[in-house]
Order: structure tokens, then sequence, then C-alpha cells
């Protein structure tokens, strides 16, 4: 599915230090003793002292929290808005601005220690893979006791549990339905939506909402130990899966799992996204080694988080065909997958009671666009050249947004059935970044459902892996200046902030730090520019 170079072990692309590694005859990298050896010896020839930006990253992680007090999202009704630490930091000018200073600045700063901890590695052997595993650990650990940070969706998950607990078919109410319901600290959207999500993680939210009896920050903290088990599940089998594809492992746990964009959406934002991807990975992996029963399972339990992964079921369909099947054993195992995957959802559907009524709430989000992604922004062009003509601008938007939706699906069919079997995975990933990009509405936790996927298919050491990197700052400005809740009534004449000025002072901060990083950091700044490195990342394609 990828070119077979370079295997755990080889020379690091792209770094800014020489390599203690030499070329083989055969072209494949041989290691020095130094880099060579697995224990001590070998962490100190992989990576060039990574505690400094360990270290570095857990600081920025830990500012992050500490800014959440300020300006992360608090239900109504949490008892943390008693607390005078956080009425100080929430409604006094000093502490908000400060918390904005400490979100921008942290967030920014875990970006770089990222991109510093790939830049030391000489050898992506184990020094590197347990110098990953360390970040991953140090920089998400104070991530998981902060205010939920760029999103409020955990407090939508209390919502929709408690629709359940108290006998409600999420599939039919919106949160409304409940009494109190604007306590719960939800966003408005969610409050008249049908809940877009699978058996699995209603049984998930009904059980959280149950256990903490609908405690804001004791929910919080079960939906992050689930998120949680996603981001394990990503750390153990993106290397699995990078290492049947020839891909070395190390790297692509670093760029997967380390990611600022990673840990912020998954553990700090608290999204279900991180248990669905999670479970498709993992499934993903058992179904490339002939457990393909166990990989229908949990692709369908990933399903049953958020149905967005059923794309995968038709390439796991061709994987248990084999390669050289012919178009009648395709179809069967086509067949054979979705009544697979098909009855394991009807089962649950059966026990909750709910039926398949997530299918209506998949379309509650569908006309919501934004700017920055492709098909949004040229809906964007389109109202606005069709209302200076007094057309009806948005009609026609909406129309370049279904022709969006309308590519995408001839992509994902393209893939399904045109391509190498070889290219298997890596036609996947391709479908599934099609129904992620040419959507009228891009989350940054969309594009982290993207970056395993390209990361254990081979994510090249030139143009792609700074793409990579641009994708990641950008997302991260936006993320610290988009998502903030600042108290909306503090008093300009005491030097307040309103919400518009706080934005705008976490997207100066974020921006200014970024360009730093790209143009004036004697360090990073190599990272954004046309390298002279050979590229020894190279998959097919």
């Amino acid at each position: 599915m990828t070119a077979p170079v370079p295997a755990a072990g080889e020379t690091a692309a792209g770094t800014s230090r020489p390599s203690t590694s030499r070329p083989s005859a055969s072209g494949r990298t041989a290691l020095t003793p130094a880099a060579a050896s697995p224990e001590g010896e070998g962490s100190v020839g992989d990576v060039d002292n990574p505690r400094s930006p360990i270290l570095a990253g857990f600081l920025g992680s830990l500012f992050m929290t500490i800014g959440s007090i300020g300006v992360g999202w608090l239900a109504p009704a949490s008892e943390l808005r008693r607390v005078p630490l956080f009425i100080f930091m929430r409604t006094e000018a000093l502490g908000v601005a400060l918390c904005i200073v400490l979100l921008a600045f942290g967030g920014m700063l875990l970006v770089r220690a990222w991109l510093r901890l790939g830049q030391r590695v000489r050898v992506w052997g184990a020094g590197a893979r347990k110098a990953t595993l360390q970040a991953t650990a140090a920089w998400g650990l104070p991530l998981m006791f902060s205010v939920p940070l760029f999103s409020r969706d955990v407090y939508a998950y209390i919502g929709q549990g408690r629709l359940m607990v108290e006998g409600f078919n999420p599939y039919e109410n919106g949160i409304s339905a409940l009494s109190n319901y604007f306590q719960l600290g939800a966003d408005r959207m969610w409050t008249e939506a049908p809940v877009p999500y699978g058996q699995l993680f209603l049984w998930i939210e009904q059980f959280v909402v149950w256990a903490t009896n609908v405690h804001p920050e004791g929910s919080i903290m079960l939906f992050r130990i689930a998120a949680l088990v996603g981001v394990v599940l990503c750390v153990i089998y993106v290397p699995k899966l990078a290492e049947l594809h020839g891909v070395n492992p190390n790297r692509a746990l670093w760029l997967t799992a380390a990611n600022p964009l990673f840990l912020t959406n998954f553990i700090a934002s608290v999204h279900n996204d991180s248990l669905m991807i999670g479970l498709a990975l993992a499934g993903l992996y058992y179904c490339a080694t002939r457990r393909v029963i166990l990989g229908i399972v949990l692709v369908t339990l990933s399903i049953s988080v958020k149905p967005i992964t059923v794309v995968f079921l038709p390439f796991i369909g061709l994987l248990w065909a084999g390669k050289g099947a012919s178009w009648p054993r395709k179809f069967v195992f086509w067949a054979l997958t979705a009544g697979i995957s098909l009855a394991l959802l009807y089962l649950m559907s059966r026990v909750n009671g709910f039926g398949f009524g997530w299918i209506n709430g998949l379309s509650a989000p569908g006309s919501i666009w934004i700017w920055y992604a492709p098909v949004g922004l040229v809906g964007l062009i389109v109202a606005s050249i069709s209302n200076a003509f007094g057309l009806d601008g948005w009609g026609l938007a909406k129309w370049a947004f279904d022709a969006g939706k309308l590519l995408a699906v001839g992509i994902v069919a393209w893939q399904i059935f045109r391509g190498d079997y070889d290219r298997l995975m890596r036609r996947l990933t391709l479908a599934f970044a099609a129904v992620v990009l040419l959507s009228p509405m891009i989350q940054s936790w969309y594009i982290v459902w993207l970056i395993p996927l390209f990361a254990v298919t081979g994510i090249r050491d030139d143009w792609q892996v700074k793409a990579l990197y641009f994708i990641v700052s950008f997302f991260m400005v936006y993320a610290i200046s988009d998502q903030l809740d600042v108290f909306p009534y503090l008093q300009t004449a005491d030097l307040g902030l309103a919400l518009a000025l706080a934005r705008n002072a976490a997207a100066i901060i974020a921006l200014l730090f970024a360009l730093y990083l790209i143009f004036l950091d004697p360090k990073t700044k190599l990272l954004f520019t046309k390298s002279d490195e050979p590229v020894t990342t190279r998959p097919i394609i």
C-alpha cells in the first residue's frame, strides 16, 4: 500500500541535526552502534535531549489549563462559578486578560514543542518512540484537568445523556425537552437538534449522567476517560498499521499522538471523535491481519459512536475479498461486510429501543458552513455575488454545498471501484478525506480524523509534512481565537474585555507566535522552507 521505506530505526529526514547512521549497500540505513542501542544509550542516540521540548510542551499544556479557568466553557450550573479563583479569572478584566495570554501562548508553545521534538530525532528508533510516548503523556496530563476548551460539545453529551436517563428518545427530542436545559451549558444549536450519534455513544452518555447524577465536572471527567480510551487505541494501533505499510511506526506515532491538534481536540475539548477513530483504526488493523470478523465488529462499534466511519466498510470488503478478486467475489464480500455490520447495528438498536434514528440526526448540521472550508468559501462567494444582483444568494449557495457533497460521493465511489489492491488503505484515506474536505463545514477535529490515516500510509518529508505543519498551526490559531467563553458583562470603563476584543487579543497573540515559528525562529523556520534533504518516506500515489 506504500513503498516500504523507511522501516523502524531508520534515519529521520527533515530534522535540523545530522544523523549518526550511514547508508548500506542495499539503500537501507545501517545504524551505528550508538544509534542502534535499544536502551539508555539508544535513547540518547535516537533523540538529542528530548527533555527540553517535552518540558516546554508540558508548560504550554499547563498554561492552557490555567487559562481555561477564565475562558474555558463552564456550565451555568457549575459549582466552580462560586470558587473565588474562578470568579476572579472569569469576571475581572485582569483575570480574563491573563487567561487569554496563557491560553494563546501555551497553545502555540505546545505546537513549537511538537515541532522541536521531531527535529531532535536523529533516528526514528526505540528512543524516538519512548520520547514520543513521554511527550504524549506529559502534554496530555494537564489537559485532563482543564475546563473544556475550544468546544462545548461535552455539555451536549451531558444533555443527551439526561434525555436517556429521563426516558426521552434522543433521536426525536432535542435537549430543550428537559426542564432547565439551559443550565446544562450546551450550544443552542443542540437544543432542538436530534442526536447524530450511534447506539454505543448513547449508552456511554446515559451511563455517565446516571453515574454522576448530572454533575457537570464529574460528567466531563468520565467523558474524558472515554476519550482517553480512544487516545490509547490510537497510540497502540497507529504504529501497528504503519508497520503493515512499510512506514516508520515511530514517526507515524509522533505525527499523530503527540500532535497538538490531537491532544487538544481529544482531551481538552473532550470530543467523542477520539473513541470513533480509535475503534476504527483497531478494526482496520485486524481486518488487514486476517481477523476480519473482529475488525468489522470494532469498525461497527466506531460507527455506533459517529456513523461517518461507515465509509470504511466497502474498503474492508475489498480487503476481505483479497488481491485479484473478481467482481462477483468483491460483491459477495461487500454484502457480507455490510450484512455483519448492519446486523450488529440492528441488534444494538433493538436493545436501546431507538432504532436507526441517528440517520435523521445526521442532517442536523447540514446547512452550516465556514469560510475556510473550500466548499464553504465557494458558497460564500456565490451568495455574495448573487445577493449583489438581487438573487437568492444563500439558496444558490446551498446548491454549491450540495455540489461539494456530490463530488465527495463521486470520489468515494471512484476509490472503491478503481485502484490497486496494494494501495487499498491509501484509497480509503483519500475517500475519507474527500468526505471531510468537500463538506461546507470543516472543524479542527475533522482534520484529526485524517491525520492517523495519512500518517500510517505515509506522509512524505517534502511538501506533505510541511502542509501538516501549516495545518496544525492554522487550526491552533483559529481554535484559540474562536471558542472562548468570556463573561459578557465586563465593563469597558474598568478595562474589561468584550467577547470580540477577547477573541481578537487571543488571535493576535497566537498568530504572532505562529508567524514567529514560520519566519523568525532559527530552529522551526527550517521546517517551513524547502529542504535539500532527500525524501525518505514516499508512499506510492
